[in-house]
C-alpha cells in the first residue's frame, strides 16, 4: 500500500493533524480516497455511487485556504472524505435504496445528518451498497449486487449498512453514515471489526424518512475506533425542529482524566439475552470484555434480560407494517423486481389489522419495563452483538445452509433488533476479539453495550476501554485487490 493509502487508515484526528501540518493536502486525501477504492471495489462492492469529480472539486477549493486551527474549531471534519448510505438523501444525488424500482431515483432534498456533515467540512465521497429498502442483515440486492466482507469475500459484512461497515473496515473511508432500525449499523460493525453507534432515539436527527413519527429509525455512524465514533458524533447531532423525537440536549465529548468512569459503573452481562443460541468462541469473547471492564473497577453484575423469540417477532411485526406503510404500492406495479422478502415483508405487515398493531404497543412497554428495571440499578448492559460468524455474502448462498438444530434455543444471528424496541437507549458494538482456527478464522467478534437513554458518553466510555484491550483501531484485513 502507497504511503498516502496507509494515511487512509489514519483516525480522523490523525489525518486533521497531516492536513493542518501540510504533510498532506485535501486533494491528496481524496485523491488517495478515490485510488484506494478503485482497488478494493470490483472484490468487495462498498459503493453504490462514486461522486469523484464533485469531490475532487471541493478538495480543491478547500485546498486555497490556508489550513488553521481556526478552520476546525469551526469545521471539524473539513477536508475528510465520508460515505453516506444508499438510502440516505443528498440533494440532486441519485439514491436507489438497494431497488431496482428506483434505479433512477434523484433525491429532492437532503437529510439533516447530510447538511451537517458537509457543514462540519467532511467530502462526501459516496454511497455505500444496502439491501433493498434496508430491509435484511446481509447486504443483497437485485440491483447492486452483493457487498463482501474485507476480512473474507465469502462472508456477509452484515446489512443494512453493510457497505458503510465494508469501506470503513477496508480503509476507503475513516467515518461512514448508517441507519439502525434493527441493528444495520451495529451488525456491519460486529462482523467487519470496527465500531457502530445506534445514538438514543432523536440523538442524530432523523428527518432521512417520508414520516417524521417512526420510533425505530436512528442515524448513526461505523468507525474504526470510538474516537471517531465521536467526532461524527459531535458533528451530526441535534436538537433539530426537523426531528420530533431530537430534544436531548447536546453531549459534550469528555476530557482524556474522565475516561475513568467506567471504574464506578454497575455492569449487567448477559451473554444469551435469556434465550439466544450464541457460538461458544463469542460467548467467551464477551464475557473476557465484560472481565476487562470488571478489573478497571466496574462492578459486574449477570443478569437474565428476560428476552424471548416473542420480543424479536414482535419488532418483526412492526418492521413489515412499516415496510407495508411506505413501499406497498410498488407490489401493484413492480412486484416481479422487488426482492422475494421484501415482498413477504409487505404482506405480512398489509395482513396486521390496526387494532393489533396498536396492541403491540402494550408488548413493546412490557419490553421497556423490564428493561427499565434493570437499569435501575446498572449504568450499562453488554452482551454479544451477534450470536454467530458472518453469513455467506449473497441470498443465494445463506439459503444453502442448513437448518439450525431444534434444541430449544433461539437461532438468530443479530441480537440488535430487540434493543430497538428500547429506542431511547443508545448501544454500540465494538470488536472484541476474533474467531480462533477452524472455518471462521479471523473473522471478528462484536462486544455490544446499551446504556440508559441520552448515555452515549457512558456506553462509548465502556467501548473504549475494551477496544484499548482488543487492539482493533489497529486491525487490518488482508485485502483482496
Amino acid at each position: 500500500m502507497s504511503e498516502m493509502g496507509e494515511f487512509l487508515f489514519l483516525s480522523v484526528a490523525e489525518q486533521r493533524q497531516r492536513l493542518l501540518d501540510g504533510q498532506a493536502s485535501p486533494t491528496d486525501l481524496v485523491t488517495a480516497t478515490l485510488e484506494h477504492i478503485d482497488s478494493v471495489q470490483p472484490a468487495l462492492n462498498c459503493f453504490v455511487e462514486v461522486w469523484s469529480d464533485e469531490a475532487k472539486q471541493r478538495a480543491r477549493e478547500f485546498g486555497q485556504q490556508k489550513i488553521s486551527p481556526e478552520i476546525f474549531a469551526d469545521r471539524p471534519l473539513y477536508g475528510i472524505p465520508v460515505a453516506i448510505k444508499d438510502t440516505t438523501p443528498w440533494f440532486g444525488h441519485r439514491v436507489t435504496f438497494g431497488s431496482a424500482t428506483h434505479r433512477h431515483h434523484i433525491a429532492d432534498r437532503s437529510a439533516h445528518v447530510v447538511d451537517s456533515l458537509l457543514a462540519a467540512g467532511a467530502i462526501i465521497i459516496g454511497s455505500t451498497n444496502t439491501p433493498e429498502f434496508a430491509h435484511a442483515s446481509i447486504t443483497d440486492n437485485p440491483l447492486s449486487g452483493a457487498t463482501r466482507n474485507p476480512w473474507n469475500v465469502q462472508r456477509s459484512p452484515g446489512g443494512s449498512s453493510g457497505g458503510a461497515g465494508a469501506a470503513v473496515a477496508s480503509g476507503c473511508v475513516a467515518l461512514a453514515e448508517g441507519s439502525d432500525m434493527g441493528g444495520s449499523v451495529r451488525i456491519p460493525a460486529a462482523w467487519c471489526g470496527v465500531v457502530g453507534l445506534k445514538p438514543s432515539l432523536g440523538r442524530i436527527p432523523m428527518n432521512a424518512l417520508p414520516g417524521l413519527w417512526d420510533t425505530l429509525s436512528h442515524h448513526g455512524p461505523l468507525a474504526r475506533s470510538v474516537d471517531d465514533v465521536w467526532e461524527f458524533l459531535l458533528a451530526t447531532q441535534g436538537p433539530s425542529l426537523l426531528d420530533p423525537w431530537s430534544t436531548l440536549a447536546p453531549l459534550s465529548r469528555p476530557q482524556p482524566e474522565d475516561q475513568g468512569q467506567v471504574a464506578t459503573m454497575r455492569v449487567g452481562l448477559s451473554l444469551d439475552l435469556g434465550c439466544w443460541a450464541v457460538d461458544p468462541e463469542i460467548s467467551t469473547v464477551v464475557e473476557s470484555a465484560a472481565g476487562v471492564i470488571g478489573d478497571a473497577g466496574a462492578h459486574i453484575d449477570i443478569i437474565n434480560a428476560g428476552f424471548t423469540a416473542e420480543d424479536e417477532y414482535l419488532w418483526l411485526s412492526m418492521w413489515g407494517v412499516f415496510m407495508a406503510g411506505y413501499y406497498d404500492d410498488l407490489l401493484e406495479t413492480q412486484r416481479d423486481i422487488l426482492d422475494s422478502d421484501v415482498v413477504r415483508l409487505i404482506e405480512a405487515g398489509n395482513r396486521l389489522t390496526a387494532a393489533q398493531y396498536k396492541r403491540l404497543e402494550l408488548r413493546r412497554t412490557e419490553v421497556w419495563q423490564r428493561i427499565m428495571g434493570i437499569f435501575e440499578h446498572h449504568d450499562v448492559i453488554i452482551c454479544p452483538t451477534m450470536a454467530q460468524a458472518p453469513k455467506p455474502a449473497t441470498k443465494i448462498d445463506e439459503r444453502r445452509r442448513p437448518s439450525p438444530p431444534d434444541d430449544g434455543r433461539f437461532h438468530a444471528e443479530d441480537m440488535t433488533a430487540v434493543w430497538n424496541l428500547v429506542a431511547p437507549c443508545p448501544a454500540v458494538s465494538v470488536p472484541g476479539g476474533r474467531f480462533g482456527p477452524g472455518a471462521d478464522e479471523g473473522l471478528p467478534i462484536g462486544v455490544q453495550i446499551i446504556g440508559r437513554p441520552g448515555r452515549e458518553d457512558q456506553v462509548l466510555a465502556v467501548a473504549r476501554h475494551i477496544e484499548t484491550w482488543s487492539g482493533s483501531p489497529t486491525w487490518r484485513p488482508e485485502l483482496p485487490v
